[in-house]
């Protein structure tokens, strides 16, 4: 039927479209704008296909899924997060290279006994300089506490001043605040360098 059509409106329409041809002067105008040629005209074969039913989920199926990215979504939680290395504390590779270690010197026996008896030496003359520097101070120690007794009993206003500390005996100099405040908006330069620091992102 659509064949019969197509051909039958191929026929009759471009007669009437010539038709209504415009005529100026006698002479032959352009033909009148809705002129459609019949060799533009198609038809569509007629579609006899049914429409793609939808897939029937399975409620038990779909259910399942989702208890699955539950526990996979739990499990993530339960992983602690990763933590950024502290590379001061980490030993480079090059550095465990046996390759590297240096080889002790070999000693004589005469060079280690001096060695070790000047190791003695040097901590007994150590430990005699220790004692002497702590007897040095409970004595000032002492004669200060037996002059802080005296002066008390001669005068306590003279008591109370000896007491309090004296800032002269260390010399300490400091600058005061300047004249006029800083700068709100002033960044002050931080030299020239090439940041070398890694990014780590969780």
């Amino acid at each position: 039927m659509s064949l019969a059509f197509s051909r039958c409106i191929g026929r009759v329409l471009p007669q009437y479209m010539t038709r209504r041809s415009l005529l100026v002067d006698g002479c032959h105008a352009a033909k009148n704008v809705f002129y459609v040629p019949a060799m533009t005209l198609r038809t569509t074969a007629p579609l006899r296909t049914e429409p793609k039913k939808k897939k029937k989920v399975d409620p038990k199926r779909e259910q399942m899924m989702r208890e699955r990215l539950k526990k996979k979504l739990k499990k993530l939680e339960k992983v602690p997060p990763e933590l950024i290395p502290i590379e001061d504390f980490i030993t480079p590779a090059k550095c465990m290279d046996e390759a590297r270690t240096r080889s002790t010197p070999v000693i004589s026996f005469e060079e280690s006994e001096r060695r070790a008896l000047l190791l003695k030496e040097w901590s007994r003359y150590k430990q005699e300089q220790h004692m002497a520097e702590m007897k040095a101070v409970e004595s000032a120690l002492e004669a200060q506490r037996e002059a802080l007794e005296e002066l008390r009993i001669t005068s306590e206003e003279l008591y109370q001043a000896a007491l309090k500390p004296d800032f002269s005996l260390l010399p300490f100099t400091r600058e005061g605040p300047a004249y006029t405040p800083p700068k709100s908006k002033y960044e002050a330069p931080d030299g020239k360098y090439n940041d070398t620091t890694r990014v780590y992102t969780q």
